[in-house]
């Protein structure tokens, strides 16, 4: 068969194996742009009250350190601030997952041998994930810039935002390439490149924070720091008022340069090396690892860390928030609507509006990392490492508990953590708006809810094994969109109340209502009892 027709058959199985991913990665990007132009159209609808948010948010760098540069108080410019850092990021997601997985992840299943056993070889492939990844961007540029343009935003700029989410897509793509080629692992070329576009945000903000306010301030230089990320080369833009295309080369040569020492790699390595390969492992296990509950621990201490360290880091960032907009300006009524239109509670203050939406960020952390606990339950099955674990004395309602109490006890540390950050946060700044234990409240009122999204999959995993991984996500990014951006996009109550995140209490000394809290924790204890059960019955590796 020719090369070009082995290129378009491999391209169009990319396309058919990840087409539903596709679908949710592009039309969710271009939703999350769209729902936040509309939002801040409504909530910040003059041009006098986005100033004002713009001169607090130069005035407190973590606010810049979590949103983006800010470039002036017209409409489009202030929609690019808040939301194109967090736009790009997933872009960059989207980019090292694709490139991993049809990569490093594809030899570790045996499929790149096969097909580089037929006409193909083992380099069509590989330009086959190059077009494969390039399209996709494409698309996620096309789709920023669709909605953008239906939200009422000016085309020419969001013809520049687009492009600019795209291009940081290509950059990452190249950089899920190489690390593909230097990592022995799906699992850890996953979890180092995505480190490197969590380091990309991190040092863009960095850089935003740390840069020169105007005169007015509604207008900020970017630091030092932002010119060695890519998703600081794309503000570098100025979408929406500069309008400059000059910076997007950046990342385009950086995906380039990438790409090209990807492919001088895979070109001089064997099928399944790496550059950095395998430390030989130990002959027997560790006597701490003589069970269930340590070999599930052991296998997710790295996502547990690193969920962890988002919790701290947002528990950090909402005490100096905190702190920053109550000593700005007590009864700003702009921010305290589009806080309550996250937040459903009245009679609180400013301060714990804010620790409160910040903490259901937190509380979408803990439940991403106790339903990770669950996906992994599924990986094993699929891989089949599950079925020797159970040839040994161990039954699948004791395996399944164990994954759920480590699950149980990853929710509780990310919300630690974050309770702790923020009270070691408040106290240093010597703000008493808000006392100690409030904050120890409002972290342990975002429990229920963290873990519906354990108990939930659970059960999925337990009667269709095969929807687990796909439900749980699916479930988790319908709760936070209808739950906590819900009210920001005028969505009807009705429909906010099916999520779980809209049911969790506001702490409010003792007229605070626990009865949501209540019945969130009896759904997830009986979702939890009946798939533990139900898994007594069920065989492993069944569909």
């Amino acid at each position: 068969m020719p090369e070009v027709g082995s290129l378009r058959i491999l391209w169009g199985q990319r396309l058919r194996r990840d087409r539903w991913q596709l679908v949710i990665w592009v039309l969710g990007i271009g939703a999350l742009a769209f729902f936040s132009a509309t939002a801040i159209q409504e909530t910040f609808g003059d041009e006098s009250s986005r100033a004002e948010i713009l001169q607090l948010a130069i005035a407190t760098p973590a606010i810049l350190m979590l949103r983006g540069l800010a470039r002036g108080a017209s409409l489009g410019a202030f929609t690019f601030f808040q939301i194109y850092a967090f736009l790009a990021l997933l872009a960059g997601l989207m980019s090292t997952f694709l490139a991993v997985r049809h990569s490093r992840a594809d030899e570790e299943s045996g499929s790149a041998e096969l097909v580089a056993a037929t006409p193909a070889g083992r380099l069509t492939p590989a330009v086959a994930t190059i077009l494969h990844g390039t399209s996709a961007n494409v698309l996620v540029a096309l789709s920023v810039f669709a909605c953008y343009t239906a939200a009422g935003l000016d085309p020419a700029g969001a013809m520049v935002a687009g492009a600019a989410v795209g291009a940081v897509g290509l950059a990452f793509l190249g950089v899920g390439l190489l690390v593909a080629q230097l990592m022995g692992t799906s699992r850890g070329a996953n979890g180092f490149s995505s480190a490197l576009v969590v380091l990309a945000y991190i040092l863009r903000g960095i850089g935003d924070a740390t840069g020169t306010p105007s005169a007015d301030g509604t207008v900020m230089t970017a630091g030092t720091a932002s010119w060695f990320s890519p998703i600081g080369w794309g503000q570098q833009t100025f979408a929406f008022t500069g309008d400059r295309w000059w910076p997007l080369l950046l990342p385009l040569a950086l995906a380039v340069g990438c790409g090209t020492v990807a492919w001088l790699l895979l070109k001089r390595r064997d099928s399944g090396a790496s550059v950095f390969g395998a430390r030989p492992g130990r002959v027997a296990a560790r006597p701490s690892l003589n069970s269930p509950t340590a070999l599930a621990l052991r296998l997710q201490a790295g996502s547990i860390i690193g969920w962890g360290i988002g919790g701290l880091a947002m528990g950090l960032l909402a005490g100096s928030l905190g702190s920053a907009i109550a000593a700005a300006d007590l009864s700003n009524s702009t921010i305290t609507a589009a806080l309550r239109a996250m937040i459903q509670s009245q009679g609180v203050s400013l301060t714990q509006l804010l620790i409160s939406a910040m903490f259901s960020i937190a509380g979408v952390l803990a439940a991403a990392c106790g339903l990770q606990a669950v996906i992994r339950l599924r990986q094993e099955e699929a891989a089949g490492t599950a079925e020797l674990l159970l040839a040994a004395p161990v039954s699948r309602m004791h395996w399944m508990a164990s994954y759920l109490l480590l699950g149980c006890a990853s929710v509780l540390l990310v919300m630690f953590l974050a309770a702790s950050g923020t009270w070691v946060s408040l106290a240093g700044a010597g703000d008493t708006s808000v006392d100690g234990w409030t904050v120890w409240e409002t972290a342990v009122a975002q429990l229920p809810a963290a873990l519906i999204y354990l108990a939930v999959p659970a059960l999925v995993f337990v009667l269709w094994p095969l929807a687990t991984i796909a439900a749980g996500w699916v479930l988790l990014g319908a709760g936070v969109v209808l739950g906590i951006f819900g009210g920001m996009i005028g969505l009807d109550e009705r429909i906010r109340d099916l999520s779980p995140f809209t049911h969790t209490p506001v702490p409010n000394g003792s007229t605070t209502d626990w009865s949501g809290a209540w019945w969130m924790l009896a759904i997830a204890a009986v979702a939890a009892a009946v798939a533990v059960v139900g898994m007594r019955r069920r065989e492993t590796g069944t569909a």
